[in-house]
């Protein structure tokens, strides 16, 4: 695979703290990102990620869709060259957990 196809991607968490970062090809797609997220959430966490639909990523102030790649992703800081992205993360809990903490 060619260098320039792969992307350094940092994911930052809630409290400041960061997951990663690691490397992965342009034609990752963000659904990929999400499970690699929940696989390696850090322990000890108040907030805990149960699946990667309970994600959303944020990168350059837009939430991205699971279908996108990461190359599709990037593209407003294609001129950057060489950086580590870094993507936010935001946990939202299920709708069925949401409404028995209400309750």
């Amino acid at each position: 695979m060619p260098e320039e196809d792969l992307v350094d991607i940092k994911f930052r968490l809630y409290d400041g703290s960061d997951i990663g970062p690691f490397r992965y090809s342009s034609a990752a797609t963000v659904d990929v990102l999400k499970q690699r997220i929940v696989s390696d959430w850090p322990k000890g966490k108040t907030v805990i990620p149960k699946a990667a639909n309970e994600l959303k990523l944020i990168s350059s102030g837009k939430i991205l869709e699971n279908n996108k790649t990461v190359g599709q992703c990037k593209v407003p800081l294609g001129d950057i060259g060489g950086g580590v992205l870094i993507m936010h993360v935001v946990v939202q809990p299920s709708l069925a957990k949401t409404k028995a903490v209400a309750e």
